[in-house]
């Protein structure tokens, strides 16, 4: 897959499950960007993050197991990707 699309991809799948749609354009969205925290436009809580981890085990079926494991790969765009990739 090309590593753009990937990317473009995954943004829309975060905004969409996140139901940030009316919020957040998913193209103002960095690769680097935090999803977690404080200093995130996106904000993600639990509840979004095991939103995003089932939709990415149907999208793609890559499986993140644990919380701290799904913490570190949720980080950010870059890093879901780079799992995904990982696991492809």
């Amino acid at each position: 897959m090309d590593d753009t699309l990937l990317e473009q991809e995954l943004k829309q799948l975060l905004i969409r499950e996140c139901d940030k749609e009316d919020d957040i354009d998913w193209q103002s969205i960095t690769d680097e960007e935090p999803l977690f925290g404080q200093q995130s436009r996106i904000a993600m809580d639990s509840l979004d993050a095991l939103q995003v981890s089932l939709a990415l085990q149907q999208h793609y079926g890559a499986r993140i197991e644990g919380a701290k494991d799904g913490r570190r790969i949720l980080g950010s765009i870059a890093s879901i990707a780079a799992f995904i990739r990982q696991k492809q």
